[in-house]
């Protein structure tokens, strides 16, 4: 297979393909439906590339696991599915306090608690708001397809190592398991140098110490601070987003993942009605796309969808300052909306804000 064919592969396998092509050799997780052939494919795959696969005791053990591989300058992934990155949540914030670049997957399935295994976007506020004790961020990537799946696992590996961040991609058991004709990229090869890393030095540098215990106040504010200016270049410099039609809606989406393929199919339906609608597609959850929604200047009114009982409609309304309405559209309990629910809200909202 040359890296032009396209394949037909299920979300999490092409997911966890694309990982091994990025670089990484080492995966440490547990299963959980509905993320569980992530971790089968990369048994099967990471032995034959020289990789190291080892199936945790636990989600709280294959964190702490990913914690010592990044510390040590390799890439390491790990996947789970949402009650999984609850256990994992003490470990991300180790992650993060100690600057180490990871790659984290969730495939979200309906909450809260064990909830069922069907696709949900529950996770956003678990995601976006630290994921974890103390002050930090993650990098959350957003795809829609399994080909975005394929081509952001590079994105955030090459994000993480260069920012020194923990990533996540937030998927959901509907992208996990269906299958799409995908093209797979060339190996990556090159990966970037890590001079702060702990993999040992034969006495040519000084000791690394890779380390989240700051005693001392005044020291931990100042990592804390520096930490931040980071974050607020990744704000500036990385956020990403897909417009849809958007120049002359009066009705624009916002909707990310599984819920934007539906909202697509619903604009087109709404501009076959003679209703102008729109979509922004957030792919950076964190960094949120607030730009994208201020270049929408003939909205009217702002119509967020998830499949959760409204989370990322949040961050709409602050990324348009309340000045315009921001209403909300969701299903739980691992229902898919469908474009007929969504056309009619788009109707309902068209004519209200006429």
């Amino acid at each position: 297979m040359t890296a032009s064919e396209k394949v037909l592969m299920k979300g999490n396998e092409a997911l966890a393909e694309a990982a091994i092509l990025a670089g990484c050799r080492h995966f440490f997780g547990y299963p959980i439906t509905p993320q569980t052939e992530v971790a089968a494919y990369m048994s099967k795959r990471l032995p034959k590339v020289g990789g190291c696969y080892l199936q945790a005791e636990s989600e709280v053990a294959s964190v702490n696991m990913v914690l010592g591989a990044g510390a040590a300058g390799v890439r390491v992934m790990t996947s789970t599915s949402s009650p999984g990155v609850s256990l994992m949540a003490e470990g991300i914030s180790y992650i993060a306090g100690c600057d180490v670049p990871c790659l984290i997957i969730n495939v979200q399935r309906a909450g809260p608690g064990l909830g069922g295994i069907q696709p949900a976007q529950g996770d956003y506020w678990q995601a976006t708001r630290g994921c974890g004790h103390g002050d930090f961020r993650l990098i959350v990537l957003a795809p829609s397809t399994v080909q975005e799946m394929v081509d952001l696992v590079s994105v955030a590996f090459d994000l993480g190592d260069r920012y020194r961040v923990p990533v996540m991609i937030l998927s959901d058991g509907l992208l996990g398991q269906m299958m799409e004709p995908v093209v797979l990229p060339e190996p990556q090869g090159g990966l970037p140098p890590k001079p702060w890393s702990a993999c040992g030095h034969g006495g040519a540098r000084e000791r690394n110490v890779v380390n989240s215990l700051y005693i001392e106040p005044p020291e931990l504010e100042e990592i804390i601070a520096r930490r931040f200016d980071r974050y607020a270049g990744i704000e500036a410099s990385e956020q990403r987003c897909e417009s849809y039609l958007t120049e002359d809606a009066d009705v624009v989406l916002a909707a990310y993942g599984a819920s934007a393929r539906v909202c697509r199919s619903a604009v087109d339906a709404a501009r076959g009605k003679g209703i102008r609608a729109g979509m922004v597609r957030p792919i950076t959850l964190w960094p949120f796309p607030v730009s994208a929604f201020g270049q929408c200047k003939a909205a009217k009114a702002f119509l967020t969808v998830e499949m959760s009982t409204g989370q990322m409609v949040e961050d709409v309304r602050l990324a348009v300052n309340c000045g315009r309405p921001v209403e909300f559209f969701g299903r739980t309990g691992g229902i898919v909306p469908s474009p007929a629910e969504v056309l009619a809200r788009i109707e309902d909202v068209a004519g209200r804000y006429a």
